[in-house]
Parts: structure tokens; sequence; C-alpha cells
């Protein structure tokens, strides 16, 4: 199956970034951008466009979508409730919806409460690039809190209705939709498995009726299966881009990074019967795994980005490479230093590290002032502005940085945006 990388443009640029990351947790209006006990933004190379305080509820996943003319952001939220300014009620967190066309005015037209008062993942897709889905409308994929993941029709951006529950379990995280095939890989609990997530495909081609494909996680974790389990708290994260699956298992230890063939994991080993290929069973698992990198213990794997087809100085042979981002989980360095790590995966069997990025501590006193210091996650464009040119790291108290990875064996930090520090925040 073929299908051309995806063009999400989770930061559709500078000014969408700097919009979502300086709404942590303020509670002024929108465009209340004061200094706090942090003292004003700091920046190299960024500069602040737009703001929106997403009613001061904290952001996790914002994806930007361009639908009716216009430029939409979907952001999930952590777990909390804000009073909505739209409905002058409180709600639980869930799910923003802005026009942030104008960056510099971003209009907030909805929130979609959830369940659980979180609704951490958002991604997007146009029915007509579904197989089988109603080609006028626009559907988002979400989480509902931990037990849920659900598609909502949001043609209608500043009135979303609710299309079904895909699946109703526990430990739901990240998700991952690929508009073209329709393919779902979701990140869940799954009972009897040996880990606290694994991922989930389901077809959802016409989103109204999903269909569950299989479950999929490391050899080791399925039912069964005896010794240690690989990956601590399981998978995080899958990324997918052309024929592979990109996943980063274990978020801040025990990481492990898994290359995966789409194509056999939808297919199954054509060797057996057609009811057993699909089976949680080690045989299964590893057919379709293409590549395997276990990190050190104190590292995890919370996102893996891959770099495909880099060409050092514009000419020679070109090289395969993979950003993987290990979590830093607690507050003012009470943990090892995590670290991203830049793996060479052109042969996809022996990932190679070649290079760590940190930002140092001592640039800003980041242990001393508070909060988490460390990487989270990397962007997922991979639109031509910056695929394989500026990847953006989102670094907790560090703001966000941007990394020049045209060479990705020796990536340099090209600029740095850290927010101001509100009077709520």
């Amino acid at each position: 199956m073929k299908t051309k990388p995806r063009m999400t443009t989770w930061v559709a640029g500078l000014a969408v970034a700097l919009i979502l990351t300086a709404s942590a947790a303020g509670r002024g209006e929108a465009g209340d951008v004061k200094p706090g006990r942090g003292g004003e933004a700091k920046s190299q190379n960024m500069a602040l466009l737009g703001h929106s305080d997403l009613q001061g509820r904290s952001a996790y996943q914002p994806v930007i979508h361009f639908q009716g003319g216009r430029w939409i952001a979907y952001v999930g939220h952590h777990r909390g409730s804000a009073v909505n300014y739209l409905t002058k009620k409180r709600e639980p967190n869930g799910t923003s919806i802005l026009d942030v066309t104008d960056p510099k005015h971003p209009v907030y037209l909805h929130h979609i409460l959830a369940s659980q008062g979180s609704a951490q993942m958002a991604q997007v897709c146009d029915g007509k690039d579904l197989p089988r889905a109603d080609s006028g409308k626009v559907y988002l994929l979400r989480t509902n809190g931990d037990d849920f993941h659900e598609v909502w029709d949001v043609t209608d951006p500043r009135r979303p209705k609710f299309v079904n529950a895909v699946v109703d379990t526990s430990g739901t995280h990240k998700n991952w939709w690929d508009c073209q095939s329709g393919m779902a890989y979701l990140v869940s609990s799954v009972p009897g498995w040996r880990t606290h997530r694994v991922m989930q495909v389901f077809d959802l081609g016409d989103p109204a009726h999903p269909v569950f494909i299989r479950n999929y996680g490391l050899a080791g974790q399925e039912p069964g299966s005896v010794g240690p389990a690989p990956g601590g708290s399981g998978l995080h994260e899958p990324v997918l881009y052309g024929n592979r699956l990109y996943l980063a298992y274990g978020t801040s230890s025990n990481g492990v990074f898994q290359i995966v063939d789409r194509d056999k994991l939808l297919r199954g080993d054509p060797a057996l019967p057609r009811e057993r290929r699909f089976a949680d069973t080690r045989a299964n698992l590893l057919y379709a795994q293409a590549g395997l990198y276990r990190m050190p213990v104190y590292w995890g794997g919370h996102t893996a980005f891959p770099l495909i087809g880099v060409t050092e100085g514009g000419g020679g042979k070109s090289r395969d490479f993979a950003a993987l981002v290990s979590e830093s989980t607690r507050n003012e360095c009470n943990e090892p230093r995590h670290v991203v790590t830049f793996l060479d995966i052109t042969n996809e069997r022996k990932p190679t590290p070649v290079y760590q990025f940190q930002v140092p501590e001592s640039v800003g006193n980041f242990c001393r002032v508070g909060g988490r210091f460390g990487p989270h996650a990397t962007n997922w464009s991979f639109t031509e502005t910056f695929y394989k040119k500026i990847l953006f790291i989102s670094y907790f108290n560090a703001g966000v940085r941007a990394l020049d990875v045209r060479n990705p064996a020796h990536p340099k930090e090209v600029a740095f945006f850290i927010p101001a520090t509100t009077g709520n925040t």
C-alpha cells in the first residue's frame, strides 16, 4: 500500500507555534501577555505574533487544518476545567477550536468538553480524502479522557457534532490517522497485554463505521509471554511516513524505538491462515518489525520523528535518520537529564545513535526557575517549509527550541522562544 507522506501542519509556521506555546495556563483574556515571576518572554530568531489563552486551559496536542478557506486550530487539553467565555459556564477541559487564519488575531470558535476533563489528542481528516466518507465533511479524531477514542463532525467548526466512539477502553492517549488510507493507529490499553499501552489499528475510512484490524506491540508484551516485558510503560506515540511506522515506547525510561513495515502490519503473514494472521503472537509481531533500538534504561521514547532521504551538503548519497525524544517528567531536574537522540536508520535493522541534543542548563538556570526542564516532543510537520530543514522541540520551561537538521548527525540550534509568565501560570 502506497501513501504520500502526511502533510500535517502541527506547526504550520512560527506564528502558530508561538500562539499555542504562549497559552500554557494563563487565565487572562486573549492577548493578555504580562510579565510575571519568569519575567518577559525570551527569544532568539523568533517573534511572538499572536496569542490565545485558550480560556486558561493547559494545551497538549494542537493540529492546524485548512478547511472552508480558513486555517482552523484543534487543540487538545490536559485534565482540568475552566470557564468557557462563549457559554459563560465552567466546563471540563476538552478540545478548543480556533480560527488562526490571521495569526495575530486568533478567534476562539468552540470548546468540545470531555467527560473526564481532558482530551489530549486531536487529528483531522477531510471526508474527500478518506476512502468511504462523506466527501463534504471534515472529521476530528480525538481522545476523551483516558477511556475513549472518538470521532466528531467538525465541518462547521462552530457547531461540532458527535459521530461515534471508535473504541471504549482505558489508557487512551496518542493516535495517528492516515487520511488517504483511512487507517487509524490508536494508543490504548488492551486486556491481557503485559504493558499499559499498545497500538490498536482501526479502519476509519468511513468514520461512522469503524472496523477493528488488530493489536500490535513489542515482542514480549503480548499475552502469555514470559520474562520482563520490554518498552516500560508501553507505546506512547506512532508516527507514519510512507510505508513505515515509527513507534516510541517508554516515554521517560526503559525506552524502545521500533520501525514497523506498514504493509506487513496491515496484511499479516500470507503464509498463515487468514484467521491467524493478526493473532497476538510473538511471531506475528516480529513479522512486521523492520528495526529496533533499545535506549538506556534512564531514557524513554516519547516521540520518534523520521527524517528520510537527507542529503548532506546538497549532494552525495542520502541517508535516513530519526529524532528520538526522551521526555522529562520531574520538576527541577530531579531525574537524569533527558535528551533528543538522533539515530541513523539508513540500515533499518541497526539504528545507530549519531548525536544527542540538549539545551545547556546554564543558559537559563532552568533547574532553579521551577517546573520541568528537558525535552518533551518534536513537531509533526512534513510540509516542505520545514521538513528536513528545521525541527521544533518543545522543552518545558526552556520553551520551544528550533534545530537546523539539514545534517542530522550534527544538528544546530538556530532559534528559541520562551513565553512570558503570566500572573496565573
